[in-house]
């Protein structure tokens, strides 16, 4: 850490030479600045940089390695981890610059380093066309690809980091660098599940699909219904088309217009079939789900982006997720995924989650450090909860539903979907191998690992 004195002057050059807002901790508007989606995260970074503009980031990262600074990147801030702060580091705040460019004969589409999904969905959606994006419009575009990137759409177009054609980067020496497959190609394979180890992505440039039409059936039933749907819902995915995705859910229900009064605040199942498609080509595998009894029924198309906006939790709750990815999803697995609903935490907004994956995820490029693409199933103890009492409850259920889940795990995990559950689920996330390989590529563009608030790759 530099003396006092020289990081005084180096915090008034930054604040004269950014563009964009810089906060200290004394300064108003410093809290806020660093309040992220998940409140259990409360960390205290030395400046917070809000950038405007390749050139501030570049600026905020020389700053940084001057005084010796960490730095934590900050997108979407939507991770469950809290990868957007550190104690003590630099934040470079990329929230400001979240444009995005449609280029619509090309079938791409260019998004700043600060843009969410809605950002990305609404320009996109003039012109019906879509990539794949998560399954809640706050979650940032960037870290979200990097990570891997799974969505609604994943079985159909493949993995977010499929779609991943070129980015614009800026190293921990304050370099900048363009990167495909052709310049710079093994920061190009980094980037494809590494995540931000190797240095702020500022812009990336993903293929774009035709996607005219969306449609989905939304069922909630009676908790004891839950192997039954699960069990249709299975078939459904294992034999239809890879337009049909979704997931079976449990999850208390929600005080919406939808839901009878009688069952707000009580548990349900529900079976949400997503389809990339027209809603009369989605009736027909929806049939068997529609045949048994249930509370709530919602069967309608949807434009895609309105769709991702369904499920979005509001931020200042407390999360604590995990995952685990399953080798197959026999009847056994069906009766222990529900068996554990039994004891999820009541009411709270936790959801307790099992989507597919399959399609054009098992058929995408086989090089990237993916591990999880062979996986047709996965679980998602989702834990979300608002009074700090609930701590306890919450973060040993998510263990319990990890263990249930165990005996199907195939060990790869998306790395997205976790918080810190250390080094061996980092390489459960990658693959050892790819670990391996990662590791030289973060010696050459970060050797001194300054970018460390990630699900963090040692350079080797």
């Amino acid at each position: 850490m530099a003396p006092l004195s020289k990081a005084g002057a180096a915090l008034a050059a930054l604040r004269e030479d950014l563009s964009g807002e810089v906060f200290a901790p004394d300064d108003p508007g410093y809290d806020d600045a660093r309040t992220v989606f998940n409140s259990l995260v409360d960390r205290r970074p030395a400046v917070i940089a809000r950038c405007r503009s390749e050139s501030d980031v570049v600026t905020a990262v020389r700053f940084a390695r001057r005084l010796d600074l960490p730095i934590a990147v900050r997108g979407g801030g939507h991770s469950v981890a809290g990868s957007a702060l550190g104690d003590g580091a630099l934040v470079v705040d990329l929230r400001l610059m979240n444009e995005v460019t449609v280029h619509p004969a090309a079938k791409a589409v260019r998004v700043g380093g600060g843009a969410t999904m809605s950002d990305m969905d609404r320009a996109c959606q003039p012109y019906a066309l879509a990539t794949t994006g998560g399954r809640a419009s706050t979650t940032g575009v960037g870290g979200f690809v990097l990570g891997g990137g799974s969505g609604w759409l994943d079985r159909k177009f493949g993995l977010a980091v499929d779609n991943l054609i070129g980015a614009d980067v800026v190293t921990a020496e304050g370099n900048c660098v363009s990167t495909t497959s052709e310049d710079e190609p093994d920061l190009f394979w980094a980037l494809h599940g590494g995540g931000g180890n190797f240095g702020i992505a500022t812009s990336l440039t993903l293929r774009l699909h035709e996607l005219p039409a969306m449609s989905i059936a939304m069922l909630m039933y009676a908790p004891e219904r839950g192997p039954e749907v699960t069990s249709l819902y299975r078939e459904l995915i294992e034999s239809g088309p890879p337009e049909a995705s979704g997931a079976v859910l449990f999850l208390t229900a929600p005080p919406e217009p939808f839901v009878p009064p009688h069952l707000v605040g009580t548990p349900l199942c529900v079976a949400l079939l997503t389809y990339a498609g027209p809603e009369g080509a989605m009736r027909k595998p929806a049939q068997p789900l529609l045949a048994v009894p249930h509370e709530v029924e919602i069967v309608t198309a949807i434009p895609y982006a309105d769709l991702q906006r369904m499920i979005d939790d509001p931020p200042g709750l407390r999360n604590h997720w995990s995952a685990e990815y399953l080798t197959g999803l026999p009847d056994e697995a069906v009766a222990a995924y529900c068996a554990l609903a039994g004891s999820m935490p009541v009411p709270t907004g936790t959801q307790h989650i099992l989507f597919p994956l399959g399609g054009a995820i098992a058929d995408g490029p086989a090089e990237y450090p993916v591990p999880y693409r062979d996986s047709p199933w996965a679980v998602h103890p989702f834990g979300i909860w608002q009074d700090p009492a609930d701590d306890d409850r919450c973060r040993r259920w998510v263990k319990d539903v990890r263990a249930g889940m165990e005996p199907w795990s195939s060990g790869a995990v998306y790395l997205n979907f976790l918080g810190d559950e250390g080094r061996e689920r980092v390489a459960a996330g990658l693959g050892e191998e790819n670990l391996r390989r990662l590791g030289v590529v973060k010696r050459r563009y970060d050797p001194d690992n300054v970018f460390r608030f990630n699900h963090n790759i040692k350079p080797l």
